[in-house]
């Protein structure tokens, strides 16, 4: 079948963006610590980690949906690859 090519490069390229939105939130929470002791001094942590907090919270659901999306896909392509050799066996 043609569409097996436009489906893989689809998946390609959501996989691919799926990967590099995964290594950006890695390398944002590199730093994150578990559990901060702040006194009044250092405020600037405080808000410094509420940023980062708020990057990642930002990028979630993108990696989700993009990870919903390659699985699905990937499922997809492997059905019609099933579907077409079985057609080509009959």
């Amino acid at each position: 079948m043609a569409i097996l090519w436009p489906l893989g490069i689809t998946c390609g390229v959501l996989l691919t963006a799926f990967i590099i939105l995964l290594i950006y939130r890695s390398t944002l929470t590199m730093q994150e610590d578990d559990q901060l002791f702040l006194d009044e001094s250092a405020s600037q942590m405080e808000k410094d980690q509420i940023e980062l907090m708020a990057k990642v919270n930002k990028v979630t659901p993108f990696i989700r949906w993009l990870g919903a999306a390659s699985g699905v896909l990937i499922l997809v392509i492997a059905g019609l690859f099933v579907y077409q050799a079985l057609q080509q066996v009959q």
